[in-house]
């Protein structure tokens, strides 16, 4: 019987990824659509990217798959051709990344879960086929012309924070099951306005506009593909880009640039920054934004607390994060304008 999971470590897997000079193309898709099984079709599907040397997260519930991954460039067509011999993705749109990078992923996770986006939503009769109106480039920036048009980034803060579309609205929370009943009470007044909905790569973005509809508004549309899709396309059709800054991308390479607009700062010195980075104090792993001075100063860590641990012998670093549950390490501008939690303090 074929591995159905990966027996190898993280870093060593980690180290091999970055010494090997294939090249791959990074990409992401998710698709809507009933599985009946997911199980075995996690199973199969696998084994299938296992042999084409697939490497990324992909997430299957019965409402579909959510995946991000790269693909060797010499095995990409094969993989499209298994892709879309599949019931329900044929011609599948696939969202190649606008900035490459061979080492976006260095493991292939492929997990079963309750939804590919957990969302909150427990009423029965909320049907995602029943979802807003795509739009593409064009009819994008048109939209946004119009005075009558309300644009909501329907992802988390820190994406927002580095890069969004003019004027776009941010729903201020960290999870989308959140965002969902904010953005229907912050659009109540709004019921006769066009409301566009957008988001990384098109999947987030897609539910909640079937959820506004579900909702009783009437004109709502959906970024078709996402931000990943519209920089690809006005890049192509040579388009001004009404999103500024730079994309955040949940992979190894955590943002790629879509015009050069710098709109965020370093969380340590307030200077023009949008670089994410995770402190590396193995304690921590802070999701934060830093700049090349300030990591230089601190050693990528995120306080002098952190890097006092991390200039630390291995074997005292482990004694000191012993019993630490990290839970959701990502700086929040919310709290006191300042990093948390306490690093060096049990939680």
């Amino acid at each position: 019987m074929a591995q159905l999971h990966n027996r190898i470590s993280r870093k060593e897997l980690k180290e091999r990824i970055q010494n090997d000079p294939t090249p791959r193309t990074t990409i992401s898709f998710y698709n809507y659509v009933f599985i009946e099984d997911p199980v075995a079709f996690r199973n199969e599907m696998y084994k299938a990217f296992k042999e084409l040397g697939v490497l990324g997260r992909i997430y299957i519930a019965q409402e579909g798959i959510n995946a991000q991954m790269n693909v060797p460039t010499v095995n990409f067509e094969s993989f499209k051709n298994y892709l879309y011999s599949l019931d329900g993705f044929k011609g599948l749109r696939l969202n190649v990344a606008v900035e490459q990078n061979n080492h976006s992923f260095f493991v292939l996770d492929v997990k079963v879960r309750k939804k590919i986006v957990a969302d909150g939503i427990e009423d029965p009769n909320f049907d995602m086929r029943n979802k807003g109106r795509y739009v593409n480039a064009v009819q994008m920036n048109e939209l946004m012309n119009d005075p009558d048009t309300i644009i909501i980034d329907m992802r988390n803060h820190y994406e927002y924070e580095v890069g969004h579309f003019v004027k776009a609205m941010e729903i201020p929370s960290d999870t989308f099951r959140e965002q969902l009943p904010m953005a229907v009470d912050m659009m109540k007044d709004h019921r006769d306005k066009n409301i566009i909905m957008y988001c990384t790569g098109g999947i987030r973005c897609e539910k909640a506009s079937a959820y506004m509809l579900h909702q009783g508004f009437k004109n709502v549309f959906h970024l078709e593909g996402g931000i990943i899709n519209y920089a690809r396309q006005i890049k192509e059709q040579g388009l001004e880009s009404k999103f500024i800054g730079k994309n955040f991308v949940f992979d190894e390479r955590l943002g790629e640039k879509i015009t050069g607009d710098i709109i965020a700062v370093c969380h340590q010195c307030g200077k023009p920054a949008d670089t994410h980075t995770n402190c590396k104090n193995d304690g921590c792993h802070l999701l934060f934004i830093q700049c090349e001075d300030c990591a230089t100063k601190y050693d990528g860590c995120c306080s002098t607390e952190c890097q006092t641990v991390y200039n630390l012998p291995v074997e005292e670093q482990k004694k000191l994060r012993a019993g630490i549950d990290k839970g959701r390490m990502v700086f929040n501008k919310s709290k006191a304008g300042r990093l948390r939690p306490r690093l060096n303090e049990k939680r």
